[in-house]
């Protein structure tokens, strides 16, 4: 199921009531990854959240980036690989990397 819409109406949503937002997209993958390109996570200026692209530590990671990026209107790419061993710990489904890119919404 795409849930883009979803997510897009809920990020136009938290815009139209004041609130900063950033859109997180995946935009490319190696190996293994939960979320496949295109994938989005929408956060708002409280830290909440619609969507995803990927899971445990990476989706930490992307959401403090997000943040940042709400504050300093300037765009940042993410990538985060891991090896097989410890992808699990991290989120991914096994080794793989995963990039990102992280954008306010105007």
């Amino acid at each position: 199921m795409n849930d883009t819409f979803e997510i897009l109406s809920q990020a136009r949503a938290w815009r139209l009531e004041g609130r900063a937002v950033a859109i997180a997209t995946v935009v490319a993958t190696w190996n293994s990854s939960p979320r496949q390109v295109g994938a989005k996570l929408a956060v708002d200026d409280r830290g909440h959240m619609s969507g995803s692209v990927s899971g445990g530590c990476v989706e930490g990671a992307v959401v403090e980036a997000a943040l940042e990026v709400m504050q300093s209107r300037t765009p940042r790419q993410l990538e985060f690989g891991v090896a097989d061993a410890d992808a699990f710990a991290v989120g991914l489904a096994c080794g793989g990397r995963v990039r990102i890119f992280v954008e306010a919404l105007e």
